[in-house]
């Protein structure tokens, strides 16, 4: 395959995620298509983007979750120039800052 041409990315999955209806049915899909270091990584990505949405600065969210500088860096990116789904989240867990979907 071609390097320029990207692989078009199949809705299924994401469908699949939206058909679960439990906070232990999503742990189970996750668990059998994830490793458990995925898993851990995107648990850990998830606190950052909370931590940092909630104002707390780099070395404390570093010493709360032990995620990396570049780590923390990376989600700070995401959530300031990102596709705003944290924000969307956000929002809907009640957490601060999230921003009204468009």
């Amino acid at each position: 395959m071609n390097k320029r041409m990207k692989k078009e990315r199949d809705d299924r999955m994401y469908e699949a995620i939206l058909s679960l209806k439990t906070t232990e049915e999503c742990k189970k899909f996750f668990s059998d298509l994830c490793t458990l270091t995925e898993l851990q990584a995107m648990e850990q990505r998830f606190q950052v983007a909370v931590l940092l949405e909630q104002g707390m600065i780099y070395t404390d969210i570093l010493e709360r979750t032990g995620a990396s500088s570049a780590t923390i860096s990376r989600v700070n990116r995401s959530l300031q120039f990102g596709a705003n789904g944290y924000s969307v989240v956000f929002r809907r867990l009640g957490l601060r800052g999230g921003e009204e979907e468009p």
